[in-house]
């Protein structure tokens, strides 16, 4: 142990995952730092318990809302492939793997002002069904309870992936007297013949030139019998076609349903952030409390990163690579190797 080692604090673990660059590891901390020792480090980790809703405590005041926000769901995996002992981790699907992998599933919940085209993470819950019984849809039930009552979010719609988009969540959003606007997956069993055919296949429907353009109302199997929805057929590239739904029957243009489906990949790039900037998959510590100690404190780092980005006019990536920058100034300024020649 280090002389004099002192005490770890949450903002000395947040400074040292925005100051690194490449890794997040407990020792690599203890081996930069005068003050920490690994043990202190592991320590503070062990103790705090950081909560999802620190983070909306950090973020609220920087959220502009509109009447016309979005509000998004969807889930990331810090990947865990090469770890076999770690708590929370389980076998489970990955977009970017593109299958099932070794990973911490986080689900996440992001708000999106179209007017300003900014997004702040808001809400987010650990994956963990061994835990507290809980699926994913659970915790998306859960965080837009909690925007509507405990949040009071001014929204008005909820985008989310196709694994999301079941009868339960769809009718729910609509109960809270919200909109939401969803992909279906191929499979997914539909009537746009008003009971005269069987349900078929979303992925056959037959579409004419008016539908194609303006949607058409059908029925998904399984919802309540008079229950309608708008579905639009979005073609993405050659090789995907997106089959979208929506209870705002109003809607009639493909064209702006495919723009608000759009929205949705903001949350693809928190997810991305977070895993490159502030290494959320990086800790390698076993115990469930440090794992999520972690992760809290990575996602509250990106909270600081994309602040800091907006007050600046400037990219996260661009900030935190400036580190960087600064180091090789210092370099070429005085070197703590000189270069000499033979």
């Amino acid at each position: 142990m280090k002389p004099n080692s002192q005490p770890v604090t949450r903002i000395d673990y947040c400074q040292y995952l925005l100051s690194s660059q490449i890794n997040y590891t407990l020792t690599y901390f203890a081996e930069h730092s005068e003050k920490f020792s690994h043990d202190a480090v592991n320590r503070y980790l062990a103790g705090d318990q950081i909560r999802p809703r620190l983070v909306w405590e950090n973020v609220k005041d920087q959220v502009v809302q509109t009447p016309e926000g979005y509000v998004i769901f969807d889930d990331t995996v810090a990947d865990k492939n090469h770890s076999f002992k770690i708590e929370l981790v389980r076998r489970q699907y990955s977009g970017n793997a593109h299958g099932l992998i070794k990973g911490i599933g986080v689900v996440t919940c992001v708000y999106v002002n179209p007017n300003l085209d900014q997004f702040w993470i808001i809400d987010y819950r650990i994956y963990d069904p061994d835990g507290d019984g809980k699926t994913k849809l659970d915790h998306v039930h859960d965080m837009l309870t909690n925007c509507v009552y405990q949040k009071q979010l001014q929204f008005r719609t909820v985008l989310m992936d196709t694994w999301y988009a079941t009868k339960d969540a769809m009718l729910y959003i609509e109960q809270l007297g919200k909109v939401y606007c969803c992909p279906l997956k191929d499979n997914r069993q539909v009537d746009d013949s008003v009971g005269a055919a069987p349900y078929r296949r979303v992925d056959s429907l037959d579409w004419t030139r008016a539908e194609r353009k303006h949607g058409k109302v059908i029925k998904i199997k399984g919802f309540p019998k008079d229950h309608k929805v708008k579905l639009f057929r979005v073609v993405l590239s050659t090789q995907r076609t997106d089959y979208v739904v929506t209870n705002d029957l109003a809607q009639n243009d493909t064209q702006a349903t495919q723009q608000a489906c759009g929205v949705r990949w903001k949350i693809e790039q928190f997810h991305r952030e977070t895993k490159q900037l502030t290494g959320l998959e990086g800790c390698q510590c076993r115990k469930a409390r440090i794992v999520r100690n972690h992760i809290g404190c990575a996602i509250l780092v990106w909270v600081r990163l994309k602040q800091v980005a907006q007050e600046t006019e400037q990219t996260v990536y661009k900030l935190k690579r400036g580190l960087l920058s600064d180091y090789m100034r210092q370099q070429l300024k005085s070197p703590t190797i000189s270069m000499i020649l033979a």
